[in-house]
């Protein structure tokens, strides 16, 4: 999976029918920056109001998922959020002017195909992972499904669907690499039964359904009647039924084709969940309805689980590394005192110092005992907020961070030879005439040794 955020090089559009609306909607994928997430816009609302895609905005499964915020609707999510997740694109803004994405030919491989046309890039922030460290279980009894989350370093998901359907029977389908989602899932149709055709079209669904964009398996007779009826219902001159089971001649694209949408489903509905998730996830009988009850489930255990102590992996890319901090901070040895950059957005930075028995100020504080000085632990947690205020005009290096104050400061626990402090510094207020207020904690493992409240302020350059 990649470490780094990423989103597209530049806009662009497709149009369609929606599936259940009918109604032909123009949708464009615009790059947004980095911590931005995905989000929809409903440019044809007064306001042009914007819907995050997160589980806690569902308002409505029926036959696909949907989502509303601040008065605008987005219907039949899933298919889109797939392609996103596929590319591993984390940050984008969806424009449409209609209530649906299109539905194109019930895939999510048409949108993957616009997307690597206009290309992915890299951003310069580490991607924040969902990460799941037990089991985490959803199960409907009544609807006999049951999915659930594993712990992996990676994410893989395995589905098995069983309708008690003589055409369908019991299928299975997995990815095991996100790199293999364009491959296998993407291309794999939304589908439906006969017997549920008529019923979904009388309940103002499938309005924009089509034999082309959708398989629908027939698990029974049908009469000559009934073939006719249906060609009206679709405006077909004639339509089929091949020998194993599928209406109008519809050729499938994979053996197990159904098995792999509901797999593209699940990947798309767990989405909401708000970030990329690393886990192995185990999904029997899902459906919309529950794919959605379990992502809400991993949302909660993530915000239950939510620590104020910054994820440090050193064998991830740093955001910036000593070399790219010494372009930013006028600081220099001794008084240089950040190794590596590894969080940085518009409201929120982390920064990593090795503590070494080499650093100079050991030589003269307690020198049979040493301990890192408070105020050099609070100087680098400044330094770790001067990054973070830089980080808010576009030409950081013309610019310099100055701490008028420091507030509420305690120490925890003594900081010696050998520890790795995890520096983490989050606005407070927003930044007014370049004035910033800052809380600053500082971490060994999952101690808490320092914290502090600060005030700075950027001062252009002479």
């Amino acid at each position: 999976m990649k470490t780094k955020q990423h989103t597209i090089q530049e806009k662009v559009t497709v149009s369609g029918v929606g599936l259940h609306t009918g109604v032909t909607a123009n949708m464009t994928f615009v790059p947004a920056p980095a911590n931005h997430g995905i989000k929809f816009q409903r440019i044809d609302l007064p306001g042009q109001p914007v819907v995050d895609a997160d589980v806690d905005y569902v308002v409505d499964l029926s036959r696909g998922t949907t989502i509303e915020h601040n008065g605008a609707r987005i219907n039949t999510v899933e298919h889109t959020l797939a392609a996103l997740v596929g590319l591993e694109i984390d940050n984008v803004m969806i424009q449409i002017d209609g209530p649906e994405p299109p539905i194109l030919d019930g895939s999510s491989m048409m949108f993957i195909e616009a997307l690597e046309e206009v290309g992915v890039e890299e951003q310069n922030a580490l991607r924040n992972f969902l990460e799941i460290n037990e089991s985490i279980i959803f199960k409907d009894e009544d609807r006999d499904v049951e999915i659930a989350a594993l712990p992996l370093d990676d994410f893989r998901v395995t589905v098995m669907v069983d309708y008690n359907s003589p055409v369908l029977g019991s299928q299975h389908a997995s990815l095991t690499s996100i790199a293999d989602f364009k491959k296998d899932i993407a291309s794999s149709r939304t589908f439906c039964f006969l017997h549920e055709l008529e019923m979904l079209y009388k309940n103002n669904l499938i309005k924009g359904g089509d034999l082309n964009n959708a398989i629908v398996v027939v698990d029974r007779v049908v009469q000559d009647e009934e073939l006719e009826y249906l060609a009206g219902l679709f405006n077909k001159e004639k339509v089929e039924v091949k020998k194993e089971g599928i209406l109008n001649n519809v050729e499938l694209r994979h053996k197990n084709e159904p098995a792999r949408h509901k797999l593209l489903d699940v990947v798309g509905d767990l989405a909401l969940v708000g970030r990329p998730i690393k886990a192995q996830i185990l999904a029997a009988r899902p459906g919309h309805a529950a794919n959605v009850a379990f992502a809400k489930k991993l949302k909660k255990a993530m915000l239950d689980s939510k620590s104020n102590v910054p994820h440090y992996d050193p064998n991830i890319e740093p955001v910036m590394d000593i070399n790219q901090i010494s372009q930013i901070l006028p600081h220099r040895y001794p008084f240089l005192l950040i190794d590596k950059i590894v969080h940085l957005d518009d409201h929120m930075v982390a920064g990593i110092k090795n503590v070494t028995m080499n650093e100079p100020f050991f030589q003269g504080h307690f020198p049979g005992n040493p301990v890192m000085p408070g105020v050099l632990q609070v100087e680098a947690m400044a330094q770790i907020g001067g990054i973070l205020v830089l980080n808010t005009v576009p030409d950081p290096e013309n610019y310099t961070p100055y701490f008028l104050g420091i507030d509420r400061c305690k120490f925890r626990k003594m900081v010696i030879p050998g520890d790795t402090i995890k520096f983490k510094c989050e606005l407070t207020s927003p930044i007014k005439r370049g004035i910033a207020q800052m809380k600053g904690f500082a971490y060994v493992g999952n101690t808490l040794v320092c914290e502090a409240s600060m005030t700075a302020r950027i001062v252009k350059n002479p």
